[in-house]
């Protein structure tokens, strides 16, 4: 495993992070879940990632079990707060003091911990001010409850706002968690160039496009049973954007670019996106403990400037690279 630092700080963390969202507490059995996370821990995977809202708060039961007993100060756990959890009354969702307050020690009990390394802002609220939140975040690093700072899918804009408050209130706001993928390159135009000059790394989710850069999804055949495509618990919508005939077939056609660097198709796809310099850490999940040494296997790849230009010559038009793409709920509701 290969480490690197996350932003403009001291802090270092795997390149690759196990992450346990559509998995723990839902699709998978708790024991097949802690298999996952020890099989994480023995591949070299210091870095663990989860939401409060994952699964409304049992993946973070499941993590915080499954780790049990290991030394905290070999950790680095994320979690986040902003969506809808308990019975998601008018105060339990978004980023108001009192949710981001409460949620902390929530997500502290329920992980078994008395800190977490990173506590992220899970989307933008248009509907609390930014300073507000802020401020909380300021307060619960000085209480100690979190270390660092970060968010998920903000705009470079709002990067920018955010940045300027963490400075004035004394703590920092030192990592990005968007969505980016060779078929997901939204961040790219915008995000990026404003996360290096603000000092802000990219965590990054989905590097395999839920799963259709592993190449199992082939064009005119049906999705393979159980696999996420299949599946009636979330997985299925969310991967349906990507199994279009145009897409599977360009996918298909990394699998000999991927061979020809020695790698696996979900090797090329996570080490693919290691290759920017803004990125900390790709996160990767697991339904069984066997398919975390392949993606670990990415960690510390380099990639010649001819095999990027392959991949981009494979993907082509079927990246998507809007830049207005990254965007949070215009309402807590939304």
């Amino acid at each position: 495993m290969e480490f690197r630092y996350l932003g403009n700080s001291g802090f270092k963390v795997s390149e690759v992070t196990f992450g346990n969202w559509l998995t723990h507490g839902s699709q998978v059995e708790n024991d097949v879940a802690t298999q996952c996370v020890r099989a994480a821990l023995d591949a070299g995977i210091s870095t663990f990632d989860t939401a409060d809202v994952y699964a409304n708060t049992a993946a973070e039961t499941v993590l915080g079990e499954a780790l049990k007993g290991e030394r905290r100060e070999s950790l680095e756990i994320f979690t986040k707060v902003f969506g809808p959890t308990g019975p998601k009354g008018k105060n339990d969702r978004g980023l108001s003091r009192k949710h981001i307050m409460e949620s902390i020690n929530g997500s502290l009990s329920r992980l078994q911990t008395d800190y977490v390394d990173l506590y992220q802002a899970h989307r933008y609220d248009f509907e609390t001010p930014l300073e507000e939140t802020m401020q909380a975040f300021a307060d619960i690093v000085r209480q100690g409850k979190a270390l660092y700072i970060g968010v998920s899918e903000w705009t470079a804009e709002q990067l920018r706002e955010g940045h300027a408050l963490s400075k004035e209130l004394g703590f920092q706001l030192i990592s990005n968690q968007p969505q980016y993928s060779m078929l997901w390159r939204v961040i790219e135009a915008e995000v990026v160039p404003a996360s290096e000059e603000l000092g802000v790394s990219q965590i990054v989710w989905s590097p395999m496009a839920q799963g259709v850069l592993s190449g199992k999804y082939l064009p005119g055949q049906a999705a393979p049973e159980g696999s996420r495509a299949t599946d009636d618990k979330g997985g299925a919508k969310m991967i349906e954007r990507w199994m279009r005939e145009d897409v599977l077939a360009g996918v298909q056609e990394l699998k000999p670019i991927a061979a020809e660097a020695g790698l696996s198709m979900p090797q090329l796809a996570v080490a693919w996106v290691l290759q920017n310099p803004n990125v900390a850490s790709a996160i990767v999940g697991a339904s069984r403990p066997e398919q975390i040494a392949d993606s670990v296997a990415a960690a510390g790849v380099k990639l010649e400037a001819e095999v990027l230009k392959k991949i981009d010559d494979a993907i082509g038009a079927l990246a998507e690279r809007d830049p207005s793409l990254t965007k949070s709920p215009a309402t807590r509701e939304g």
